[in-house]
C-alpha cells in the first residue's frame, strides 16, 4: 500500500484550493471587477477595527450573526468553508479558512478577478462595494482593494 508523504498531501491541497477559486466568478458579481489598475492588495484608508475593538471571529454563523442573517453553507471543505448570507441591506459571501496561510492562498487566487474585500483574521466577506464599509463597521478587519487582470 503507497505511504501518502507530504507531497501528496500538499498537491491535494493545492488543487482543492484550486478548484474552489472557481466559485470567485460568483463574487465577482457581487462586488469585483472594478478598479482594475489598483495596487494589488492595498488596504483602504478606513482600514482600522471599528470603535468598538470588534474583530470577528473566523466562524461563518457567528459573521453572518453579527452583519443580521442566517448563513447557508455552500462548501465545506477542509481547506475553507463558504456561506452565502441575504439581510434586509445586503448579500453577503463568508469564506473562511482554518489557517491564515490559506487564506491568503485563495486571496491571491483572487487577486486575477480583482474587486474590494473585507478581510479579517482567517475570513474575507465578499459584498457589493457600497455595502462594505457598513459590514466593516459590524464586524472589523480590513478593506482590500485587489487587482484584476485584463
Amino acid at each position: 500500500m503507497p505511504r501518502r508523504g507530504r507531497n501528496s498531501r500538499t498537491r491535494t491541497t493545492v488543487l482543492r484550493l484550486g478548484a474552489l477559486i472557481g466559485s470567485l466568478a460568483a463574487v465577482t458579481a457581487c462586488g469585483g471587477g472594478e478598479d482594475d489598475g489598483a495596487e494589488k492588495s492595498r488596504p483602504s484608508k478606513s482600514a482600522t477595527a471599528p470603535a468598538a475593538g470588534i474583530v470577528a471571529p473566523a466562524r461563518i454563523e457567528v459573521i453572518a450573526g453579527l452583519a443580521g442573517c442566517k448563513a447557508e453553507i455552500r462548501i465545506d471543505a477542509d481547506e475553507l468553508r463558504e456561506g452565502l448570507c441575504h439581510s434586509d441591506k445586503a448579500d453577503y459571501r463568508i469564506t473562511t479558512f482554518p489557517e491564515e496561510k490559506l487564506k491568503e492562498a485563495w486571496l491571491e487566487e483572487a487577486s486575477v478577478y480583482g474587486g474590494k474585500y473585507l478581510v479579517g483574521p482567517r475570513w474575507v466577506v465578499a459584498t457589493k462595494p457600497e455595502h462594505l464599509e457598513g459590514a466593516r463597521s459590524k464586524l472589523g478587519g480590513t478593506i482590500r482593494q485587489l487587482s484584476g487582470t485584463s
